[in-house]
């Protein structure tokens, strides 16, 4: 049975009516601890009204009733956030890259509701926080990447009973309706080298590159991998016998220090694959290898000896795999003597695989496998823009052919 009080109310007591604002409270004994021995109190105040409170005290009665109760706490949001955070991590099924994108996503939700009690937190408050990053630019797949996070915390936060409602249940992901001319500059915004340009590039990467570039670009060039996925292999995942490469981890350092990389699983299951190199590619690979023990044998003494095929070579370092940004650097530089785009990137190279591939005439399922995709909205327009000529070119060799016939 609920017992109420109005909190420090300052009227006089002949009054019938409060005219300070002094709001009302509710008690609910539910038994005894088992534990302390001390009876188990709900108190909650607040309400307006004594109406207001004792209908609040009828709904949570019900509650206690039905099992279906939930003592609300007010631990903050930043507090649950890490709470749950540090389950999530502990599970060892998460990579450190996806941790750290989830710190951060955590840190623009902080943004908002970091002090806030999180059983204080409504639909309208989480819905306003979306369009906020909206409104400062975000991306819509930073935002949905976010409104990810918010959804497991505050689901972590029910299985907790924390609290007992989601407010991120019904919020939507603000979306930027596209015009015709922003999609078709979508379309055009994939950036690939044309064959001869590709071809100018490697003759460059050869002739004016510095030491391994000529590999590390028919490398990327040939096999359409990811930079990461470059930076990672080792003399083991190839089988010069067989001629072919095995993906199976992609290289991982955000700070780029040469001493702290990580080897990870690559980007999804469809990312481990098997790719197949042609001769040319395995004599360049052969004399990078000998070229390779030189350097092992210079530095024996301090050589990172981890097995991989694009290494640094100053004798500080030498051994250790290759970073993401001195490949894009690399790149940069030689883009700039062949007077091409500097717009154009390592990744560039693998869109430039897929539009060659396809120009060859291999289907996109073999295109999609070879890259190690499921998916992919890029490859496929970059497939699609290729195609498309070689079928006007067919259309106007079949009405060429009918010209030539006597009508």
């Amino acid at each position: 049975m609920a017992s109420f009080r109005q909190n420090n109310c300052k009227c006089d007591k002949s009054s019938k009516k409060c005219r300070c604002g002094a709001t009302w409270s509710y008690r609910i004994y539910t038994g005894v601890n088992p534990l302390t021995g001390k009876r188990k109190l709900i108190e909650r105040g607040g309400f307006r009204t004594k109406k207001e409170a004792e209908l609040a005290a009828a709904a949570a009665e019900l509650e206690i009733h039905n099992g279906t109760y939930v003592d609300e706490k007010r631990i903050t949001f930043e507090e649950c956030a890490k709470e749950w955070f540090n389950i999530y991590m502990s599970t060892g099924k998460v990579k450190i890259s996806t941790g750290r994108v989830r710190k951060h996503e955590i840190g623009r939700l902080n943004q908002h509701f970091a002090k806030i009690p999180i059983k204080d937190i409504t639909n309208r408050q989480y819905q306003n926080a979306l369009h906020d990053l909206h409104k400062q630019g975000y991306a819509e797949n930073t935002i949905d990447g976010v409104h990810r996070t918010a959804r497991m915390i505050f689901k972590k936060a029910i299985e907790l009973k924390l609290i007992k409602k989601d407010p991120t249940e019904f919020a939507v992901v603000p979306r930027v309706q596209k015009t015709v001319e922003q999609l078709e500059k979508e379309k055009e915004a994939v950036k690939y080298l044309e064959k001869e340009e590709l071809a100018n590039f490697l003759i460059a990467a050869k002739t004016m590159g510095l030491e391994q570039d000529y590999v590390i670009f028919m490398l990327l060039a040939y096999t359409g991998m990811r930079a990461g996925e470059l930076c990672a292999l080792k003399w083991a995942d190839i089988n010069f016998e067989e001629h072919t490469i095995s993906i199976t981890k992609t290289l991982y350092n955000p700070t780029n220090n040469t001493l702290k990389y990580s080897l990870l699983t690559p980007k999804t299951k469809s990312s481990v694959r098997m790719i197949e190199i042609d001769n040319v590619l395995s004599e360049i690979l052969l004399a990078h290898r000998a070229a390779q023990k030189e350097l092992h044998m210079r530095f024996r003494s301090t050589y990172h000896d981890k097995d991989f095929v694009i290494v640094k070579t100053s004798e500080a370092h030498a051994g250790y795999p290759e970073q993401i940004k001195k490949i894009e650097i690399r790149m940069a530089r030689l883009l700039k003597l062949c007077k091409l785009s500097t717009d154009l990137s390592p990744h560039s190279l693998r869109h430039t695989h897929t539009s060659l591939l396809a120009e060859a005439g291999v289907s996109l399922e073999a295109i999609m496998e070879r890259l190690g995709h499921q998916d992919d909205q890029t490859t496929r327009n970059v497939y699609l823009h290729v195609t498309k000529t070689k079928k006007k070119e067919a259309a106007h060799k079949f009405s060429q052919l009918m010209q030539s016939l006597p009508h």
